[in-house]
């Protein structure tokens, strides 16, 4: 009690009697939110709470402010920009965590809260539930299909390793690569725990993809830990880089017995780091062993080919005649097929011989050939002059009887020719010719039409004038200038002789006689 009642007896309390006053102390509001602070710091020191993130907000500063619930109430809480990468995880809303800090007050407010230093996952069971329910979400997007898995290269060039630079891990890694099968090793340095390991894991696991000249193969590892220690390879965003590298992707996370999602996303699962550089590279002295090992499979299987091709060769040649044999045989052969031939050509002549004159025997006479043959001309002939006879006959019947037809042909002439002559003067009557050679003229225009008026083409107009005996070319009404009676252009008639012309005879009938109706343009080309 007297320790408590020197933390609410500040230097700015008064007491004692006053007007109005009473025994209660008086303090000033800076005085109590001070002695509020010193209360909770002294009384409380550090605290573990655990409760539900809420409200939780991160400003530029790198300062996280929360709140954490339950159901019971609400406590505001800090984290100093500082203490962020030291918290072991990423704080979410939503998310039960056990806060580890100390309590202290913000008078200018008049609230309290939590200045958080650390934090871990509320119980074991909570991560894992988490995780579960990222793998299943994971999982049913195809992240973990089999088909996704690229093959490892059975000799790498280079083996690439994501892992601490500090830890035992590396080491192991290098020493097991060197004893089987020594590779060059690109090591990217990263956190594998901590704020800000997943986003370093993911930019190396990128980087390493992009390179110019990248690695045949990557190892992202690490060693052992808790659950908490290995949760930066069970983030979301290292689990999609690791799925979507293009190099083939070995996870050796934690011992034998951890188990994290980078493992499901990733090509082959190595239960340790060491068995991951084992499966990187292969055992030299087993590559050697086999080779060798094939050299003598190859070596007794080659010898026995050999072997079997030159018997198989000895027996052929066995089988094969001799060379100087067959030659002789032939050359034997050759011999008798010549004495064979020239004792067979003097039989063939005479044969042949014989044969033509067997044909000579059987030929006919010259004579009885002759005889033949002209005993038949004969016998046309005379089928020839019976014939040409009965035709002659035939032809002086015919001519006995062509008077009385001629004398038919020529009245039916006689009366043709009148009608053609009756037919021909009423052609002459009505002839264009006739009619011009009277001394009319045919007037057409440039179209080869007949005008028939005075007034059917304009003045200066040109027309074509046919007389009996030719076509002459002239102008209408053209302007007087030169000699009376002469015409004005070459090939013009006079203006006056065509009206002496006119009057001459009735219009009428030159009208009649000329126009289209009754005579064809077509006659009148002269």
């Amino acid at each position: 009690m007297m320790e408590r009642e020197s933390l609410l007896s500040p230097a700015g309390a008064q007491s004692g009697p006053g007007p109005g006053s009473s025994n209660i102390p008086e303090y000033s509001v800076g005085a109590i939110s001070s002695a509020i602070k010193r209360v909770l710091e002294g009384t409380f020191g550090r605290v573990r709470i655990r409760g539900e993130i809420t409200e939780m907000k991160r400003y530029a500063s790198g300062h996280i402010y929360l709140s954490l619930k339950d159901e019971g109430g609400k406590i505001a809480g800090v984290i100093w920009r500082g203490s962020v990468s030291r918290l072991g995880m990423v704080p979410e809303n939503g998310t039960e965590v056990i806060a580890t800090g100390k309590i202290s007050s913000y008078g200018e407010r008049s609230n309290y809260q939590l200045i958080i230093d650390s934090m871990e996952f509320a119980g074991e069971g909570a991560l894992l539930a988490r995780i579960e329910a990222l793998r299943v979400r994971l999982r049913d997007e195809g992240l973990f299909n089999q088909d996704r898995k690229k093959p490892i290269p059975f000799l790498p060039r280079c083996v690439g390793v994501v892992t601490s630079r500090s830890g035992a891990v590396l080491h192991d890694i290098c020493t097991t690569i060197s004893r089987r099968f020594p590779r060059d090793v690109l090591l990217w340095p990263v956190a594998v725990q901590g704020e800000g390991a997943a986003r370093q894991i993911v930019h190396a696991v990128q980087a390493m993809g992009n390179l110019p000249v990248p690695p045949d193969v990557l190892i992202v590892a690490r060693g052992g830990g808790s659950l908490e220690d290995l949760m930066a390879f069970n983030d979301e965003a290292v689990v999609r880089a690791v799925a979507a590298c293009p190099l083939p992707v070995i996870s050796a996370v934690g011992h034998e017995t951890d188990t994290t999602l980078v493992d499901y996303a990733a090509d082959r699962r190595a239960p340790t780091p060491t068995a991951a550089a084992e499966m990187a590279v292969p055992l030299r002295s087993e590559l050697l062993a086999d080779l060798a090992h094939r050299t003598a499979r190859l070596s007794s299987g080659l010898a026995g080919i050999l072997q079997r091709q030159g018997l198989r060769l000895q027996a052929v040649a066995a089988r094969m005649p001799d060379l100087p044999g067959l030659l002789d045989t032939a050359r034997m052969r050759l011999d008798d097929r010549a004495q064979r031939l020239e004792l067979a050509l003097p039989g063939f002549v005479m044969r042949a011989r014989a044969r033509l004159g067997q044909t000579v025997y059987h030929l006919p006479a010259v004579e009885t050939v002759l005889g033949q043959r002209r005993s038949l001309v004969d016998t046309q002939a005379g089928r020839l002059q019976s014939g040409w006879e009965r035709y002659l006959n035939g032809c002086q019947m015919r001519l006995l009887r062509s008077p009385l037809r001629m004398e038919a042909v020529q009245s039916r002439l006689e009366l043709q020719r009148a009608k053609l002559e009756g037919v021909a003067r009423h052609l002459e009557a009505v002839s264009p010719r006739a009619i011009l050679e009277r001394g009319y003229v045919l007037v057409q225009d440039d179209a080869g039409r007949a005008v028939t008026s005075s007034g059917a083409l304009p003045e200066r107009s040109r027309v074509r004038l046919s007389f009996a005996d030719g076509v002459r070319q002239a102008q209408l009404d053209p302007e007087e200038g030169g000699p009376e009676g002469a015409p004005s252009s070459a090939g013009e008639v006079p203006k006056k002789g065509l009206k002496r012309r006119a009057k001459d005879r009735p219009v009428p009938d030159r009208a009649a006689c000329l126009s289209e109706k009754h005579v064809p343009q077509g006659e009148l080309g002269l």
